[in-house]
């Protein structure tokens, strides 16, 4: 078939695409490497399409042509979206992507040349042609090849003529098209067909699948998860769908894999959404109240939520009992401090979600079996060596801040969401600043140790500046007595000197864990009076936690990232090893490629050490130690954005 015919197709709605199709995830080399290929008449492959009814078919954009039979696009996607964004000038109704990656190309009769638009080198100058330009205006090129006889010789008007009159044709180009046909080849069928065609793509997994086999009889389960992502997300809590996905599977089925989902009506499906946003809500606002954990930064173990998602939800709207909430509240700290989900996650899900099968002693057996996987639960010394933001004591740090009311330095009021004041927001500290620990030749490792931070406001950071822990901490030690104890800094005036620094750092490590311990102590034993009031299943308020430079740097590139039609990348992606031991934690890692099977992993790593850097290589990562060399890296080889750059 023409791929002009194939494109007329797509607007009528019988070719579109299948709901488990992901989106568009072609960058501007490879739309240009295909129009140049076309355009030198080299081949570029079939399509694999497959033949089903429009009405009993879930497809991406809206539903399929009413007159019967459709072609869902298997192989041949970003094919043909890139044929149809540069050709019609815009994304086709199925679309899910960067429409950047085909807007403005562009082609040069003398050097027959494709590039993408850039003002310096193409602005006013005759020999640079918009492909769209000539695919959406009929008279265009009549128009040019007149234009051509009367500006240049006759031969070079002949060759520019032969050369537009080519590229014009590659609508009539013909495409062969595979078709699978048959009543009895079913989603599952089809999707086990697409992943054998697609091996030089991503596969589909199992949650994949599974939500392929949802939409194709509730068309806008997506979306509806989509929209709840984006509520959850606007708090402060980014969440994914294979994640929502899977506190669905637990909540509706009590089970870890997908394949529970297959029998799942959509009825049972829709409510079971429902069920698990209302559960969501109230983790989130009982972690929240009960332990200060009020955004993305410090949630700790996410993969923990399916499981406690469907305990909430076989109890109803309320816990049983006060001591009752404190134990799932304990179990689900050590979950993040020990990496309980962080490798084997669905068959550890599996074993804890059987564990709590039956209510009576549930958590009781959770918290048992954790003991018996670590020994012990108790919190030691070293476990604070960690560095870094990423660490899984982090969390711990703010959390104790936040729970055992620590109070700021210079205002003495306790440290809270509910400040007031574009100042007032929490910070990260250094209680031995940056600059003086580099200048001293300090290992960067120390520098970010757990042990060196504290959260103060943002007014009182800026007060300290530079300032070393033995000039600054004297004052307000005497401005507000026990302000500094709070936060578990050690009172030894000859520990706040440079030189002490490591001492220093052994001496909180034990202030630290004693805080720890005590108040997992006081959750398992029933006597923590925080928070008694019961959590509510509605949306927790937004946060005001703090957001430091290196958070802001974060979030400012993912949005960046995704903002080009490019996937989420993952903040604070833990790297173990095959039992669960944390390895080393990325501060934004995109584990899947920025082109999702089609490049190698990819990390930005901000002031990390060395032994961070080397455990990404060691895993196969592409990593950078700056945002702006990520984005020139991104702009250069993924979006290929630079020829601008080069005009």
């Amino acid at each position: 078939m023409k791929i002009a015919d194939i494109l007329s197709q797509i607007d009528l709605n019988t070719v579109a695409l299948p709901e488990f199709q992901r989106g568009y995830v072609w960058n501007r080399d490879q739309v240009r490497g295909l129009m140049r290929s076309l355009y030198h008449r080299y081949p570029v492959g079939s399509l694999l399409t497959w033949i089903t009814r429009g009405d009993t078919t879930a497809t991406r954009g809206g539903a399929a042509s009413s007159l019967g039979a459709v072609s869902l696009l298997l192989d041949g996607q970003q094919r043909m979206t890139s044929l149809y964004g540069v050709m019609r000038g815009k994304p086709p109704r199925f679309f899910d992507g960067n429409p950047k990656a085909f807007t403005g190309l562009y082609f040069n009769l003398e050097t027959e040349e494709f590039e993408f638009y850039a003002p310096q080198k193409m602005q006013n100058n005759p020999l640079w042609l918009s492909v769209t330009e000539l695919f959406t205006d009929s008279a265009k090129a009549g128009k040019l090849i007149g234009k051509f006889y009367r500006t240049y010789e006759e031969a070079q008007a002949d060759v520019f003529s032969d050369r537009l009159n080519r590229l014009k044709t590659v609508a009539d180009i013909r495409v062969h098209i595979e078709e699978i046909v048959g009543e009895d080849k079913t989603v599952e069928t089809v999707v086990e067909i697409f992943n054998k065609v697609n091996s030089g793509g991503t596969k589909l997994s199992s949650g994949d699948l599974a939500l392929a086999k949802v939409c194709a009889e509730w068309p806008q389960a997506r979306e509806e998860m989509q929209k709840a992502l984006r509520e959850w997300s606007a708090i402060g809590f980014h969440f994914k769908l294979d994640w929502l996905m899977r506190v669905i599977n637990a909540v509706v089925t009590g089970e870890a894999y997908y394949a529970a989902l297959s029998h799942v009506t959509p009825a049972q499906f829709q409510q079971g959404l429902a069920d698990s946003k209302k559960a969501i809500n109230r983790l989130l606002n009982l972690v929240n109240s009960s332990l200060g954990l009020d955004s993305d930064q410090v949630l700790g173990s996410r993969y923990s939520f399916p499981l406690m998602a469907r305990y909430v939800h076989q109890r109803g709207k309320d816990f049983n009992s006060h001591t009752e909430r404190q134990k799932l509240l304990y179990w689900y700290i050590h979950t993040f401090l020990w990496g309980r989900y962080a490798s084997s996650t669905e068959s550890v899900l599996a074993r804890d979600l059987n564990l709590i099968s039956h209510p009576e002693g549930a958590l009781d057996r959770l918290i048992a079996d954790l003991r018996r996987n670590r020994g012990d639960l108790k919190v030691r010394p070293e476990d604070f060596e960690g560095s870094t933001r990423g660490a899984r004591f982090y969390p711990m740090l703010y959390m104790l801040s936040r729970v055992e009311h620590a109070r700021d330095w210079e205002s003495g009021i306790e440290l809270r969401n509910a400040l007031l004041g574009s100042l007032s927001k929490l910070q990260v500290h250094h209680v031995f600043p940056q600059a003086q620990l580099k200048k001293a030749g300090i290992d960067r490792q120390l520098i970010n140790a757990i042990a060196n931070f504290t959260f103060l406001t943002q007014e009182t950071n800026l007060l300290i500046s530079d300032d070393l822990p033995e000039q600054y901490l004297p004052t307000f030690a005497a401005k507000h007595p026990g302000a500094i104890e709070s936060h578990w800094i050690p009172m030894t005036p000859e520990l706040w000197s440079l030189d002490q620094y490591r001492a220093f750092l052994a001496k909180r490590r034990e202030l630290l864990a004693g805080a720890a311990n005590t108040f997992l102590n006081s959750l398992i034993g029933g006597t923590l009076t925080t928070a008694t009031e019961e959590p509510q299943d509605t949306l927790p308020a937004a946060s005001t936690a703090m957001r430091d430079e290196e958070s802001k740097v974060l979030e400012e590139v993912n949005a960046w990232v995704m903002a080009q039609g490019l996937p989420e990348g993952v903040l604070r992606h833990e790297l173990v090893d095959t039992g669960g031991e944390l390895l080393a934690t990325l501060d934004m890692a995109w584990p899947d490629g920025l082109q999702e099977g089609l490049s190698q992993p990819v990390a930005l790593l901000l002031a990390e050490p060395d032994l961070t850097l080397a455990a990404a290589n060691q895993a196969g990562y592409l990593y950078f130690t700056d945002a702006a060399q990520f984005r020139s890296y991104v702009e250069r080889d993924v979006l290929a954005e630079n020829q601008a750059a080069e005009a």
